[in-house]
């Protein structure tokens, strides 16, 4: 990686923290006029639009009317900013940028980087197909300048759970605060033993503070279960809470992967085995993020940034097929 752009200051802030060899353009990509890079190797650029507005959980902003879901143009602008052109371009979203305003999105897309001559090929990847404890589902688009057409292969890799994603993090408190602690006594998974590698401890174990109503609510929640299990009576403040999504307040099954963690805090996400929701190191986890990598911010923007990223072995599978067309 030679350069990122990046809007968000507390994502930039962890960017430059984990990247200090990266150059890094912490503004609207928007403003962003010329890009100086080496053209000594094969050159990718890979990037996408903010996503939330084509989430199938937001149904509001799901149209041609939210700005933020033209960005994709400026990702495009960028590209053509390039000469000669990118060799490659990988353009990522979630499954609902397919969908959105019937298709527009991503037939624009597609369409402008045929007219520059790449050749596009498309997937939907779920994450727990490449050894990720998280059913979640990205689209890529992976575009080649001189004709290739790359499909990830799926590994077929056997179900990581969330038990095995968790058992050697340390226990924790509602509203817990620890910049470091120790690994738990036990052997690790090797799912886990790849993401601490020679580390005695990790960091990130931040968990949001809850009120005394929605303590109430998790001890009635099983493993698998949601907002549906809790007694009515405690769900008194919600106007109409039978239209809750079935995301809120689903208690993680130890023996399954995860669902897709997205915002965590807001859904009230919980502990297979514990009454509160997920630390950032629990979620880094369910991500596949290696526990060396550090957050920055505030609970809630570490939270965020966590929730919005695509997983890092996914992105990896990605560049591995793309590695292995260009060394064909």
């Amino acid at each position: 990686m030679r350069f990122a752009v990046e809007n968000d200051p507390h994502a930039a802030h962890t960017y430059r923290a984990n990247h200090p060899d990266v150059e890094l353009f912490a503004d609207d990509i928007r403003h962003l006029e010329q890009v100086d890079v080496p053209r000594d190797e094969p050159l990718v650029v890979f990037g996408g639009p903010p996503c939330q507005g084509f989430s199938t959980s937001n149904q509001r902003t799901r149209s041609l009317e939210n700005n933020n879901n033209w960005l994709y143009a400026e990702f495009l602008r960028v590209v053509k900013m390039f000469s000669p052109l990118p060799d490659w371009v990988v353009f990522e979203n979630v499954k609902g940028f397919t969908e959105t305003a019937d298709g527009v999105f991503l037939q624009t897309v597609i369409g402008e980087l045929e007219d520059l001559g790449y050749t596009v090929t498309t997937q939907v990847l779920n994450a727990a197909n490449f050894g990720i404890p998280q059913r979640r589902n990205r689209f890529f688009a992976i575009a080649s300048l001189d004709g290739r057409k790359v499909q990830v292969p799926e590994p077929g890799l056997p179900p990581v759970t969330v038990a095995e994603a968790f058992a050697d993090l340390p226990s924790l408190e509602v509203g817990a605060s620890h910049d470091k602690l120790p690994y738990r006594k036990v052997k690790p998974s090797s799912y886990a033993q790849a993401l601490r590698g020679e580390l005695q401890e990790c960091i990130g174990h931040l968990v949001s503070r809850n009120a005394t109503g929605v303590l109430k609510r998790y001890p009635h929640i099983p493993q698998g279960g949601n907002w549906e299990n809790i007694p009515t009576e405690l769900m008194s403040n919600y106007k109409d809470h039978s239209r809750c999504h079935t995301g809120i307040y689903h208690r993680l099954h130890a023996q399954r992967p995860s669902i897709v963690i997205g915002n965590y805090r807001k859904n009230m996400l919980i502990h297979p085995t514990e009454h509160r929701g997920l630390s950032v190191r629990e979620a880094a986890r369910l991500q596949s993020f290696p526990d060396n990598f550090e957050f920055k911010g505030s609970i809630g923007f570490q939270q965020q940034q966590v929730g919005n990223a695509v997983p890092p072995l996914l992105a990896q599978a990605v560049f591995e097929a793309i590695i292995s067309n260009i060394t064909k």
